[in-house]
């Protein structure tokens, strides 16, 4: 399975964040727009500890993502770089930034239900 990433089938599109995600297999992917200024806290609540539930392998395309874990650690993963995030952190963006994730479709599709419906 293939796809471009533009092509992907959209997630979500709102207040210029915009996620296109698809399932292949038992993994899914997800390409992400997401302004700088964004904190995906508030869009994680609800999920177990208010934090992101799936692990996520990936790369930034542009821009910069600071991920929070669970411990607190922050990290900063910026364009250009590869990335493993475990389960359980919170992210935000401080610049506009755009990244291609992978992680588990169980867990993928657990946030994605999630974000449409606080979308909605």
């Amino acid at each position: 399975m293939n796809g471009a990433l533009d092509d992907l089938p959209l997630e979500v599109q709102q207040g210029g964040i915009t996620t296109r995600y698809a399932e292949w297999g038992d993994m899914a992917v997800r390409f992400a727009r997401v302004p700088a200024g964004t904190d995906m806290s508030p869009v994680l609540e609800g999920l177990p500890g208010d934090r992101c539930p799936s692990p996520h392998w990936g790369l930034v395309l542009e821009g910069a993502v600071r991920l929070t874990g669970a411990d607190g650690d922050e990290e900063i993963t910026r364009a250009g770089q590869a990335y493993y995030w475990p389960a359980g952190h919170t992210a935000r963006m401080d610049e506009d930034t755009a990244f291609l994730e992978i992680g588990p479709v169980a867990a993928m599709r657990q946030f994605s239900e999630h974000a449409k419906a606080k979308f909605a």
